[in-house]
């Protein structure tokens, strides 16, 4: 049975409850630095002498009174950020694992040190301090969990309803990525793409969005030539889900999210060897993304549509599986010559990227644990922004800067695109030796319709980690799903 993960419950309150285990400050380096009596149970040398330095993330517990008071890190006042406040809540969260009850003034010293407003730090501080306590696994002792106990948590300072707010969208939006995490953790041979879709249908019914389901028969009448070809080495059928929120009212642009939800990557006839094999479950990190995102919207009800475009399948090694050599019709009828049939994702893609831009959407975004050469340009912890339409390309950096999933833009140059010229089709579906994440990303262009704008975020490397680091544990990390809430939340069209 699978260790569930629980959240710990928050609540606001303007003063530490007497009953909390543990009472953590924030403290920047100039407070640290200047003479002013630091919070009730610190001593500036005490703490000097334990070596606190007030450095971001750092975290310091003394006992005071028969409690623990903790000393954060904030780093330097100038350069607080979101970003910095959530990785110090992060910190704290796993220093305090083991203790059921917390009171953090983080946000509210932020603030007070002309950081982040309190209303926003409440939510890096929420986000931060859960997702760095979630696990997964299948322990029989329900060992993943380890010696956790922290069930409570009060935020300290003002108790307005801004920050009440605040605090209720982070806990919905945590609960999408913890979502997203639980579907890339679970083993390839368990989500099967028929028990990916059935998770995926109960979540919609229970959040109130409209869903649509296509099996194997409805995937061959609806020409998804990409799909069916990857699916044709597996005995698990492939499926195909769309989602959709409407919101109340005259919706202000509609905001298409494709996810590639591959839930296992064999590498089909172009077999992986077995170490890059290892950790391909993971490989659906861009549908449970979008499927995490999703799960938010009723909570947040941005004013724009948003439809999710997810097709689903493994990609195995079976007695009809595609050869290297054949050609596929893509839905908008375009063809592609398989090379390689370990590039499979951009072949689902193109699929889902042409029924997308069939909505007419005012932009599309899609996600995908794409190509290992993204990793090898950007390392493991940014994702490569990729598309078309500067404004829209934009909208999806300044998402990214306030939720901490870094991007970085690549180029899709032109005269690039000869390099997966085909002889025999329209393309191929690989490149040359080189820039393989900018052509898999001049592939995916040719499906999506002139006009609309596009962004295609390769996330191979952030997608999946093997260590902690901040609010990212180890596995399946979520990312992408704060970002697009956040992107559909700003969405103009």
């Amino acid at each position: 049975m699978t260790v569930t993960f629980t959240p710990p419950q928050f609540s606001t309150a303007r003063r530490a409850p007497a009953r909390a285990e543990v009472v953590a400050h924030g403290i920047t380096i100039d407070r640290l630095a200047v003479g002013d009596a630091l919070p009730s149970g610190l001593d500036r040398s005490d703490l000097g002498r334990l070596g606190f330095e007030a450095k971001g993330g750092q975290v310091q517990i003394v006992p005071v009174d028969g409690r623990l008071v903790a000393a954060v890190g904030l780093g330097d006042a100038e350069g607080l950020s979101l970003d910095g406040l959530r990785r110090a809540a992060a910190s704290l969260g796993r220093a305090v694992r083991t203790h059921r009850s917390l009171a953090t003034d983080l946000a509210s010293a932020a603030a007070d040190a002309d950081g982040p407003i309190q209303a926003e730090g409440v939510g890096a501080v929420v986000e931060g301090l859960t997702l760095a306590l979630y696990r997964f696994g299948y322990q029989s002792s329900g060992g993943a969990r380890g010696g956790d106990r922290l069930t409570r948590v009060t935020l300290v300072g003002s108790a307005a309803v801004g920050v009440r707010t605040a605090v209720a969208r982070a806990e919905a939006v945590v609960a999408g990525v913890v979502l997203a995490r639980d579907l890339v953790n679970e083993p390839g041979g368990s989500l099967t793409p028929p028990k990916f879709a059935n998770r995926v249908r109960r979540m919609a019914r229970d959040r109130g969005l409209t869903v649509k389901v296509m099996d194997e028969t409805a995937i061959r009448r609806a020409r998804l030539g990409g799909l069916l070809g990857v699916n044709r080495g597996s005995t698990q059928p492939a499926r195909f889900v769309e989602l959709t929120w409407t919101p109340k009212g005259r919706p202000k642009g509609t905001l298409a999210l494709v996810g590639k939800g591959l839930t296992f990557d064999a590498g089909g006839l172009s077999i992986k060897s077995g170490q890059g094999m290892m950790d391909m479950k993971m490989d659906m990190g861009g549908a449970a993304a979008v499927v995490g995102a999703m799960s938010v919207m009723p909570d947040v009800a941005p004013r724009c549509r948003v439809r999710a475009y997810l097709p689903m399948t493994d990609n195995m090694l079976g007695g009809d599986a595609t050869r290297p050599g054949d050609v596929l019709t893509i839905r908008n009828g375009k063809t592609i010559e398989v090379l390689n049939t370990d590039a499979e994702g951009r072949l689902v893609l193109a699929d889902a990227l042409s029924l997308a831009s069939e909505g007419k959407p005012d932009a599309v975004i899609d996600l995908a644990t794409l190509t290992g050469a993204c990793m090898v340009a950007l390392g493991p912890r940014i994702a490569g922004l990729m598309g078309r339409g500067d404004g829209f390309l934009e909208q999806v950096e300044a998402a990214s800067s306030r939720t901490g999933e870094r991007v970085w833009r690549l180029p899709l140059p032109d005269d690039y695109r000869h390099m997966v010229d085909s002889p025999v089709a329209d393309m191929k579906n690989i490149g040359g030796p080189h820039g393989g994440a900018i052509t898999a990303g001049l592939i995916l262009g040719e499906f999506v319709a002139e006009g609309i704008d596009w962004a295609h975020l390769d996330i191979v490397g952030p997608a999946f980690t093997d260590s902690d680091d901040a609010e990212v544990v180890r596995g399946g990390t979520g990312f992408g799903v704060r970002l697009l809430v956040d992107l559909a939340s700003s969405f103009t069209a």
